[in-house]
């Protein structure tokens, strides 16, 4: 049987700090990218995508917030604006590597899901939100918003003076149409799943879906994906080609193979930070501990070498 990979795309495979964030130049980030993942396909991997959303939803926070202020057109929760980044973004994806696969001459269809995500409504994290989303508020402009919308605003370390929104980041569940991802996934057909961590919900006591004001580690919610539909592997495309110890320091050293002890070790001596590489290697040792049987953390052109950046199993090789 042809093995099932998951890769979680990257922030930087569609969106960059430096670009104004054009479609055309987002157009470009997504190829680029896809490029090398036509490697695994050729190889003849069944794939599952899952990417970030980060910057694009931002902006679809923003422009709601425009339209309340300009037109008094009123605001859509978060879990909405999720669903929105989902599909726009998935049919960016998909249409790019429909062109690519032609142009190889693969055919496989590509399936775009907007993708539910169940959290627990009692999860830690909604006591103490720390993803920041949006715009940049001045210190009055926060106050308001406080009281008005019963946001919690902080401090962003970018700005100095400035404030962000933030919201809880609760640990994902469980995800629906698992199922029918992995089905449809092993019998060759490429599906584009839980975009930005997946749409937050959680079961009320009635047994009903409710959305919930908060955002999912993408990473963690593709490690979960991958393990619900028993993937063999799970890629983590980054922008830094290998995990390293001591990062940016004189000691810094390149770990191409890690087994979950030494990550977890790592992970409680702060080797990692808790905004960029912690939760990759979170995901990625949860799901080998879970049954998979290799994590990669890497960047995307990396995916044709065969060192494939940084490898995490459950015991060395």
């Amino acid at each position: 049987m042809n093995k099932l990979a998951v890769i979680a795309l990257g922030g930087n495979a569609i969106s960059r700090s430096d670009q104004e964030g054009t479609i055309e130049q987002q157009e470009e980030n997504i190829k680029e990218t896809l490029l090398n993942i036509v490697y695994l396909i050729k190889q003849g991997y069944n794939i599952v995508i899952t990417h970030g959303n980060g910057p694009q939803v931002g902006n679809i926070i923003m422009r709601n917030d425009a339209g309340e202020q300009l037109y008094d057109i009123t605001q859509m929760p978060l879990d909405i604006c999720v669903a929105d980044s989902q599909g726009g973004i998935g049919y960016l994806i998909e249409r790019v590597l429909r062109n690519l696969l032609r142009k190889e001459n693969l055919h496989r269809d590509i399936l775009t899901l907007v993708t539910q995500v169940v959290v627990d409504k009692n999860d830690p994290a909604f006591l103490n939100p720390k993803k920041r989303i949006g715009k940049y508020y001045t210190k009055a402009e926060a106050e308001v918003l406080e009281k008005e919308k019963n946001w919690e605003l902080r401090k962003t370390p970018k700005k100095e003076g400035m404030f962000r929104r933030v919201v809880p980041s609760p640990t994902p569940i469980s995800i629906f149409n698992r199922e029918t991802i992995s089905k449809i996934a092993r019998n060759g057909t490429i599906v584009i799943a839980v975009g930005g961590g997946g749409i937050p919900v959680y079961i009320d006591d009635n047994g009903n879906l409710i959305g919930i004001e908060a955002v999912i580690d993408k990473d963690m919610a593709s490690s979960v994906l991958a393990q619900r539909i028993k993937a063999d592997e799970l890629y983590i495309l980054t922008d830094v080609p290998y995990i390293y110890l001591d990062f940016n320091k004189p000691t810094q050293r390149i770990v191409e193979y890690l087994d979950s002890a030494d990550a977890n070790k790592y992970l409680k001596e702060g080797q990692f930070g808790e905004g960029s590489m912690a939760p990759k290697i979170k995901a990625a040792v949860s799901f080998v501990e879970k049954g998979g049987q290799k994590s990669i953390i890497t960047e995307a052109t990396k995916l044709e070498d065969k060192s494939f950046g940084s490898k995490i199993t459950l015991n060395y090789d």
